[in-house]
């Protein structure tokens, strides 16, 4: 009997180990958060001299409905030739201001995407510390943002690019923009912070919680 239990301990603690080697963590960079959202921007067919001949015409346009009388004979000028340029290019230029708010409105999606095939994977990511919550001299809760300076030095990167990092028995390292190595369960998941700085409070949205296991200083040459 004593024989049969220990078998089925050995078992337990083998099938165990197995199942801890079989999770993998997968080791990410910063690009591996952005996600992927097509949509079709006429814009980018245009080349730069017809982008720069567009914003010339606009801006004169706009200039003219505004305050005719700040319009220059020069300036008039320069925005009727860059509306024929744009008309011998083949650009519709009415087409394309029509739908400037909408193309506006995609390329924000296109810059905050995510990648949902992250949601629950166990990942190792390195970043830089930006300390939110301390516990007994230590961080338990932290932006984890790609670029030293980023949010308080810098704007904040999009959303894809900052991690909101939990850490129930914390970090020991409180320092700002630490760089650091974390492990963890990666969470898609949107949401906002609020980062105090020196004049006043700033909302910091963020589009992944990673759920941290174990943090490290960043060594570039450490082992993955």
């Amino acid at each position: 009997m004593r024989r049969l239990s220990a078998f089925i301990i050995i078992l337990l603690i083998c099938g165990c180990a197995a199942l801890v080697s079989a999770i993998q963590v997968k080791e990410l960079g910063w690009d591996d958060l952005v996600g992927i959202f097509e949509f079709e921007d006429p814009f980018e067919q245009l080349t730069s001299e017809q982008v720069y001949d567009l914003g010339t015409y606009v801006r004169v346009t706009k200039l003219k409905e505004s305050d005719l009388s700040s319009v220059t004979q020069s300036m008039e000028d320069e925005g009727r030739e860059a509306e024929e340029r744009l008309a011998a290019g083949g650009v519709d230029i009415d087409y394309l201001i029509s739908i400037a708010p909408e193309v506006k409105k995609q390329r924000i999606k296109r810059a905050i995407a995510v990648v949902p095939e992250l949601n629950g994977q166990q990942v190792k990511l390195p970043g830089y510390l930006l300390p939110l919550e301390f516990e007994q001299k230590k961080v338990t809760e932290f932006l984890l943002v790609p670029w030293f300076g980023a949010c308080i030095h810098t704007p904040p990167p999009p959303p894809n690019q900052i991690v909101f990092v939990t850490m129930e028995e914390g970090y020991g390292n409180t320092e700002q923009f630490a760089p650091v190595w974390v492990w963890g369960e990666m969470q898609v998941k949107n949401s906002q912070k609020s980062l105090f700085l020196v004049d006043g409070e700033s909302g910091i949205d963020t589009g992944y919680t990673l759920v941290a296991e174990k943090v490290t200083p960043y060594k570039p040459d450490e082992d993955k």
